[in-house]
């Protein structure tokens, strides 16, 4: 039998099915007046010991050098003080005088059916995160064992769940688990974030199909297809366990450029750097060869908390992260980029139809100067210790990028006439990611410093095609030749101004992108940590002069399957590093 679902985590796994038991919902028992105080306590008593749990769980993940993983937790211990989910607990424990555990998963359903009907991705997969954290307590108040037990069994094994929680994803042995496969979740979820990290294959998403597969079942799973076999047939498991080890070969061979200089097969330099969103991110990425950061996404200092972060809170961040990589790596911070798909509750922003062509990023900043200052006095503080730039996002006109500057300049004010060390010149760019913006570029040249193509947003906004909807996949695509005309446009217009343009969004660490990227003369690669290596393993291979001509072939193409076609047939080893 054959299941498709979504690719989250990389990799072939062969293994037996282990099938999580569903955690049954509590039973709603009645108490009586006089034992209201008592429910409260329990109540407490059981957050308390919940929280002490997840703080070891993160002392852990820190001692194994997994922080970005322990950050998790960190916000898992927010939701346990979350007025909204355990207040309403509270509340119903003393009007409607039921139990705490009753009343505990009641404020978690409802919180949860809210977020799972918003339209932001982000929010709707944090609903995973607000379960494990309400289960865990309700475990407390039960007495009650973990739903799965993940011990070593004779061979490595596949765990099947409806769900898995961020922290059972955190705690599963990688030596013991083969991979996972779960109904729910998508790509951006905390559990996929985690298997990623953690280097085990998994695939999510494949719905009430998955609940054919029986525990002991052998399965194969292939994380970067999606695919799922049961009871693969025996030249299945030959072939699959041939490309398990093609696989493990590819990434021993990326490994060794982790620490090598990015350089192409003729000699010619670029920059790949990382982006982050945290300082733990920037240490995961320096391990990852990564030479510093392309994109800093900032907004999610202010995630996940109930105030805005100072602008100490901020300073040190900032600093933290350029210290993974030292004085000289460059770093570039973008501003807040709230809106669109990552919302801020506490800045208490008007509900749009539309948000991602709505009052975001830099326009809030700009209608919000005093806010956006604190942002912009924390990283010029930082960049007397680091070689820090400032990239605004969002930008679409030359009178954003000359507002954002004049904030820019009230900021370095007030700090010259406070006696605040801060480096005078550092460079300051923007983000291009509206097509209005790519195709001001000539003129945007002549004041910027620096562009940093972000292409996630130009393709959605080029193509007229939400990236959040399935069915418009076809049109979000990267190699859509519109893109790749505006892109060239963009780098066209910053060489004649001897300005350095790099890109943040996805396609930067994408194959088929990398060579043709190169061709037009793209100076810095900005991609998630872990494709770094195995980008520069690629650039080595490539000719920049030979890449310039593919890239001029391509741009007279009318389809994407064309480009990729062109790409294939110039460079028939590529897949290779698909």
């Amino acid at each position: 039998m054959r299941l498709q679902g979504i690719a989250a985590a990389p990799g072939i796994a062969i293994g037996v099915a282990k099938v999580m038991r569903e955690e049954q919902r509590p039973e709603r028992l009645p108490i009586r007046a006089e034992e209201t105080d008592t429910e409260l306590e329990r109540l407490a008593e059981a957050i308390r010991r919940a929280d002490e749990e997840l703080q070891e769980i993160g002392r852990d993940l820190t001692d194994r050098g997994r922080e970005q993983e322990a950050e998790i937790f960190e916000g898992h211990r927010l939701f346990l003080q979350d007025e909204e989910l355990i207040g309403k607990a509270q509340t119903m424990i003393r009007e409607e005088r039921i139990c705490a555990e009753a009343a505990l998963d009641e404020a978690m359903q409802e919180t949860v059916a809210l977020l799972e009907s918003l339209d932001d991705e982000y929010l709707r997969e944090r609903a995973a995160d607000i379960r494990d954290v309400t289960r865990r307590v309700i475990r407390k108040l039960l007495h009650a064992a973990e739903p799965v037990d993940t011990r070593l069994t004779d061979e490595p094994f596949i765990l099947i769940a409806d769900e898995l929680t961020p922290s059972q994803t955190a705690q599963l042995d990688p030596k013991a688990t083969a991979g996972f496969v779960t109904a729910s979740g998508g790509k951006t979820s905390h559990s996929a974030i985690l298997a990623r990290s953690l280097g085990i294959p998994a695939i999510v998403g494949l719905g009430e199909s998955l609940f054919q597969v029986q525990d002991g079942q052998r399965i194969v799973v292939d994380g970067r297809e999606g695919v799922v076999l049961v009871a693969p047939a025996e030249e299945q498991l030959v072939a699959y366990r041939q490309k398990a080890s093609e696989q493990q070969a590819l990434a021993e061979r990326y490994r060794a450029f982790v620490d090598c200089p990015s350089v192409t097969l003729d000699g010619a330099s670029v920059e790949l750097v990382a982006n982050i969103g945290s300082p733990a991110d920037a240490e995961a990425a320096a391990r990852g060869g990564a030479e510093g950061v392309g994109l800093f996404r900032t907004e999610f200092l202010y995630m996940g908390r109930d105030s805005l972060p100072t602008e100490e809170e901020q300073y040190e961040a900032y600093v933290a992260a350029a210290r993974a990589f030292g004085p000289e790596a460059p770093i570039v911070i973008r501003t807040m980029d709230i809106g669109g798909d990552k919302e801020l509750p506490l800045l208490e922003l008007p509900k749009e139809e539309n948000p991602f062509l709505g009052y975001r990023a830099i326009r809030i900043c700009l209608d919000r100067p005093e806010f956006f200052k604190t942002q912009l006095r924390a990283i010029l503080r930082a960049s007397a210790e680091a070689n820090v730039k400032i990239m605004f996002p969002m930008i679409a006109s030359l009178r954003e990028w000359r507002r954002a500057k004049a904030v820019l300049e009230e900021a370095k004010a007030e700090l010259r006439a406070e006696g605040q060390a801060f480096r005078d010149d550092l460079e300051t760019g923007i983000m291009i990611e509206v097509p209005g913006a790519a195709l001001m570029a000539d003129r945007l040249a002549k004041e910027v410093d620096f562009f940093s193509i972000g292409t996630n947003d130009l393709v959605q906004y080029t193509m007229a095609a939400d990236r959040m909807n399935p069915k418009l996949a076809h049109l979000n695509d990267p190699l859509q030749p519109a893109v790749l005309r505006l892109i060239d446009q963009v780098i066209r217009a910053a060489a004649r101004e001897g300005k350095w343009v790099g890109m943040c969004g996805e396609m930067a660490g994408q194959p088929h992108a990398v060579p043709i990227l190169l061709g037009m003369g793209l100076h810095e690669f900005s991609m998630s940590g872990v494709h770094v290596a195995r980008t520069r393993a690629l650039i080595a291979k490539l000719d920049r002069s030979d890449m310039g001509r593919l890239a001029e072939a391509v741009l007279e193409l009318g389809d994407p399957d064309e480009v990729r076609s062109e790409i294939e047939s110039q460079l028939p080893w590529l897949r290779e590093y698909l």
